[in-house]
């Protein structure tokens, strides 16, 4: 009883609740009050970080607690932040080259300690130190129940869970709604014409249309939607020509090239190679734009497949890897 009463006049608390309520409102607040930005994003993941390491010195050398109580859960927290990333999903394993898991688990292990040292002062040692284990385990486990699906152009990953289907999966399990006969191609236009857009950011690569105004006022004349259509995971822009447009994508174990038609959508050629990229900050699928050119489309695949389509057929005009012409090997984040 002696040293119950001891630990509850004793530890200093308050400086822990003040810096885990300024970290989460450095990390959850200012990214929902400011721009979304990737220098926001940046300042977010250091406040995390930053958090925690204050709360650990606020512990070992501040908080009033036994040696061997400061010391025990700082080294309980070690062992649970190195156990746990052999148990998450690739996806969380390695995403922001191998530092998600720590940014994200951050603020959360340091919300639990603080929580629980301010629920359990009044508890005995034994009971006390199954609360700080469960805690601990709760604040880093969660994060084995969940995987990142992709990431924003700002960083900020889109968590899902684990066991949750991918949208990949979704359309891959819908593929038998598609007809086996794709679309006759229009005739290809002789000549580039306005409404072209042969590659990335378009004609003269600078993401310009010249000559169009924008309705920006939604509210009193909001876009209408002509037509949607589910497409595979990747990074790929559109290029049009005409009433058709190309786009890549990944569908399983295969890279497309695809054609679509601009007024309804619906699928016109496909041209695919058995080849399968994926990363943890993006996900599956090529990263580039098709490129038309004299009645070609040309692509470049994630692992360095070139191909120089037919633009009108999807026929195999030539194909290279240029990968394995130069003896590369693929970056981490794709060709």
């Amino acid at each position: 009883m002696t040293d119950l009463s001891t630990r509850q006049e004793s530890l200093r608390l308050w400086p822990g609740v003040v810096i885990v309520v300024l970290q989460w409102l450095s990390w959850m607040v200012v990214p929902i009050v400011l721009p979304d930005s990737a220098a926001v994003r940046v300042f977010a993941g250091f406040a995390g970080l930053a958090g925690t390491l204050l709360i650990v010195v606020w512990w070992a050398f501040f908080s009033r607690a036994p040696w061997w109580e400061r010391l025990g859960a700082i080294a309980l927290m070690i062992v649970a932040l190195v156990a746990t990333p052999r148990f998450l999903d690739e996806s969380i394993a390695t995403g922001n080259m191998g530092f998600q898991f720590f940014a994200y688990v951050a603020p959360a292990l340091s919300l639990a300690f603080v929580a629980w040292a301010v629920a359990s002062r009044r508890l005995r040692t034994g009971p006390r130190w199954a609360a700080m284990v469960v805690a601990i385990l709760i604040a880093c486990g969660v994060w084995t129940l969940l995987r990142s699906e992709n990431m924003t152009g700002y960083g900020a990953p889109d968590f899902k869970w684990r066991w949750a289907e991918t949208a990949e999966q979704r359309l891959l399990a819908r593929a038998g709604d598609e007809p086996t006969a794709l679309a006759p191609a229009p005739a290809p236009a002789a000549a580039q014409t306005e409404t072209d857009w042969p590659g990335f950011r378009g004609p003269d690569r600078n993401g310009t249309v010249p000559g169009v105004r924008i309705e920006t006022d939604w509210s009193a004349s909001p876009p209408v939607e002509l037509w949607r259509r589910p497409v595979g995971p990747a990074v790929s822009s559109f290029a049009v020509r005409g009433d058709l447009l190309y786009t890549q994508e990944q569908r399983g174990d295969d890279e497309i090239v695809a054609s679509y038609r601009v007024t309804t959508g619906e699928p016109v050629w496909r041209h695919s190679d058995p080849v399968r990229f994926w990363d943890s900050h993006i996900g599956a699928g090529p990263r580039a734009t098709p490129a038309l050119g004299d009645g070609r489309v040309y692509t470049l695949g994630a692992t360095g497949i070139l191909n120089a389509l037919d633009a009108g057929s999807g026929a195999v005009v030539w194909s290279r890897n240029a990968s394995s012409d130069m003896s590369a090997t693929v970056p981490t984040f794709a060709l």
